[in-house]
């Protein structure tokens, strides 16, 4: 087959089409048409497939082969996307992780997924693996021509967003070939998308890794800051965009006459998901942008279902995360495997009725939640009596106290209504009369000195939960406590109060 075979006429991926091979086509048929924008450097698509070409040969001289896995380990950088494509053009297995886990982490992970080699830079914790520096020139001979087909089964293997901070790889069954898996109705084909988040996560490679093989301008950021992306809204006119509720509460909390001053008319869909979104930052971003525009996901990785909720659906059920999607059924369940009527607080199950042969996830490194027909992503939450799911909190992020159950979610949205707060973590601590006791990490906007009380503070909105929910201490930082993907691992804020 020619390449332009492997697009139609409206130069859109066929279905079935190599993802490597996407690639090499759009470079065919769009050459020097800007394909990636990132830490200063703008390639075309020309330039993306003929690096990626020659990095997939300078992994076959190391002995990658189709099948094998191969671990993908840096910062946002354009190495790291041409590492990915050129994993699929030779049918092998990339498998994106954080370079910011420590040694013992990287290498725990490396022992359950077993790569040929590592894909990294300076940045990369060592191992035994073979490993290929994106940062040594790449020797003479590797040539930049496109390779031939190949497809690898499964397409890839993520790494867990999870707070256990045990380590647990997803494994996508699904091939390394475009399909409906792979398309969106909020990403449309040739447009430009602006991706903040880490590209080890599955929001990051949907809106940034996937759109170049629509023939998309994908603009990547090295790490997120709100002023620079308010900046790259202004210059390239994204159309879709993604963001975690961290990254807009950091942009909704800048200087009024900043934000109002902003260009953000080209946005058509802002597309936020990973961790609860503030109700109050949330309605800044739908008076901002309007309500059709602000769409958010509750899914995961393991895609055994999802729901979607619009801003305007929101308004009408502030806090819910929206209905199943067609082909999905919620259902709540109590401790004992019981279904939950309407209201009633339980685990969150999917029952997905699309699910074909072939599309089963699996993990390397832990079990699944599946029960029959039903699996989990382990939260906890309730439904309505027209369907729209709210959460609670993730199930290993419960704090009982006193013997109630208390979700550190609802105390943190609550707290980051204060403007001086950027971000919050309640955790639980050992207590002798209470078994555990609540205990706020409250990270301070710039410039805000930091509180001698810190409960005082945080009175006006502790004030408007429950007593037995409110932080009995306060500790205030200017670290980040949630990652670059908005999570929170709990597990480690709660190991290191612990000595």
């Amino acid at each position: 087959m020619l390449l332009s075979d492997y697009l139609d006429a409206k130069g859109e991926p066929c279905d079935g089409a190599p993802m490597g091979v996407l690639l090499s086509a759009h470079a065919e048929r769009l050459g020097s048409a800007t394909a990636l924008v990132l830490g200063g450097r703008t390639l075309s698509f020309a330039e993306l497939d003929a690096a990626s070409n020659r990095l997939a040969r300078r992994l076959q001289a190391l002995g990658v082969e189709p099948g094998d896995r191969v671990v993908i380990c840096m910062p946002n950088r354009v190495e790291f996307i041409e590492a990915m494509y050129a994993t699929w053009k030779l049918g092998a297995v990339p498998c994106p992780i954080s370079y910011r886990l420590v040694a013992s982490e990287f290498g725990t992970i490396i022992g359950l997924v077993e790569p040929r080699c590592v894909v990294g830079d300076h940045t990369t914790p060592p191992s035994d693996c073979p490993f290929l520096d994106v940062d040594e020139a790449c020797p003479d001979g590797f040539l930049a021509d496109p390779l031939p087909p190949a497809v690898a089964c499964p397409g890839k293997i993520m790494a867990s967003g999870g707070s256990t901070g045990r380590p647990k790889l997803i494994i996508d069954p699904v091939p390394s070939v475009w399909g409906r898996d792979k398309a969106s109705l909020f990403r449309p084909k040739h447009i430009t998308t602006l991706n903040a988040g880490p590209l080890y996560h599955t929001m990051p490679y949907n809106y940034c890794i996937l759109p170049l093989a629509e023939g998309s301008k994908t603009v990547c950021m090295t790490q997120f800051d709100p002023m620079g992306w308010l900046r790259l809204v202004e210059e390239h006119r994204p159309h879709s965009v993604s963001l975690v509720p961290t990254m807009m509460s950091r942009i909704a909390k800048l200087p009024a006459e900043v934000t109002d001053a902003a260009d953000l008319t080209s946005i058509e869909v802002l597309f936020h998901a990973a961790a609860p979104c503030p109700p109050d930052i949330k309605r800044w971003w739908i008076d901002r942008i309007g309500a059709e525009k602000v769409i958010e996901v509750y899914g995961g990785t393991e895609r055994i279902g999802s729901t979607l909720i619009y801003g305007h659906e929101w308004l009408a059920r502030p806090g819910s995360v929206g209905k199943a999607a067609p082909g999905d059924e919620i259902v709540i369940l109590d401790d004992h495997g019981n279904e939950l009527p309407p209201h009633e607080v339980g685990e969150i199950h999917f029952r997905r009725r699309a699910t074909g042969p072939g599309t089963k996830y699996d993990y390397i490194g832990s079990e699944t939640r599946i029960r029959g027909d039903l699996d989990s992503f382990g939260d906890i939450g309730w439904l309505d009596d027209d369907g729209y799911l709210y959460i609670a909190d993730r199930r290993v992020d419960m704090v009982v106290v006193g013997g109630m159950n208390v979700y550190p979610a609802e105390i943190e949205a609550a707290i980051e209504r204060n403007r001086d707060v950027l971000c919050s973590a309640v955790i639980g601590l050992p207590d002798d009369d209470l078994g555990q006791r609540l205990h706020a990490i409250v990270e301070l906007r710039d410039g805000v000195a930091e509180p001698a009380d810190g409960l005082a503070f945080l009175a006006g909105e502790l004030g408007q939960v429950s007593p037995y929910k409110r932080p009995r201490t306060v500790e205030f930082t200017r670290s980040p406590v949630r990652d670059d993907a908005g999570k929170v691992r709990r597990t480690l804020l709660r190991a290191e109060r612990l000595g």
